[in-house]
């Protein structure tokens, strides 16, 4: 983990070292053990096992919840992909200083946390493309989304859309070669690691597996967006 500083009053956490410090170490342990050799075109060195997303969550949580505690002074947490940015912070020098010294908590199954049950009609006209590039029918693409639970990882692109992890690695598909020019509100759709839902019309190259009629951000409500990050989500069929 880096803390980075961003202008006069934020902070950038980059939880891309973490991975990059695990799997330094996890080499020199290779091959400082018996049995490494070099030739034998596999370095016998498993991955490090460490996730940044996961990371990205334990420090959303360690942050607002050391916020909530009066231990944090910052007016925006924002998870990402790789990284946690604080804004509004007024003293970044020391506030990075104590980031340093604190380790996230382990995520735990907490009754605590929301869980959003999205009611979804699963007809989208990319179902046969997801079912050939996992190799199974169209019923059991419905079965593995709807027997997972998903997390709000982070928010972006538009406003209230939501990036949802909890696939398997081994699940992702790729993001369509053309873009259509025009997806519909409410838009169930996946793409490399994440599902997603689009909260208003607009152009994008998801692979689309169905739909909702579920609002998912209003200006007037607090919070607008109806999936914000660390919550967990189900997508129901209907």
């Amino acid at each position: 983990m880096r803390i980075r500083p961003v202008g006069a009053h934020a902070l950038l956490i980059d939880c891309t070292e973490a991975e990059a410090e695990a799997e330094a170490e996890a080499e020199a342990g290779a091959e400082a053990g018996a049995g490494f050799d070099p030739g034998s075109g596999s370095t016998g060195v498993a991955r490090s096992g460490v996730d940044p997303a996961g990371q990205v969550e334990a420090w959303r949580a360690e942050l607002w919840r050391r916020r909530e505690a009066g231990e944090l002074t910052a007016v925006e947490i924002v998870p990402a992909a790789t990284t946690v940015l604080l804004d509004g912070v007024p003293d970044p020098t020391a506030t990075a200083a104590r980031i340093a010294t604190w380790t996230p908590r382990a995520a735990v199954r907490s009754g605590n946390v929301r869980t959003v049950r999205v009611p979804v009609t699963y007809d989208g006209e990319d179902l046969p493309r997801v079912a050939d590039h996992w190799g199974v029918d169209v019923p059991e693409v419905v079965r593995r989304l709807t027997g997972t639970e998903f997390r709000v990882a982070f928010c972006g692109f538009a406003p209230g859309f939501a990036y949802l992890t909890g696939l398997p690695a081994e699940w992702n598909v790729p993001r369509r070669d053309t873009p259509r020019p025009r997806v519909p509100a409410g838009s169930v759709a996946l793409a490399g690691p994440y599902a997603g839902i689009y909260p208003t019309a607009s152009p994008g190259g998801w692979q689309l597996v169905g739909r909702t009629d579920l609002p998912l951000f209003d200006v007037r409500a607090d919070p607008p967006a109806t999936l914000v990050p660390g919550s967990r989500v189900r997508l129901e069929e209907l």
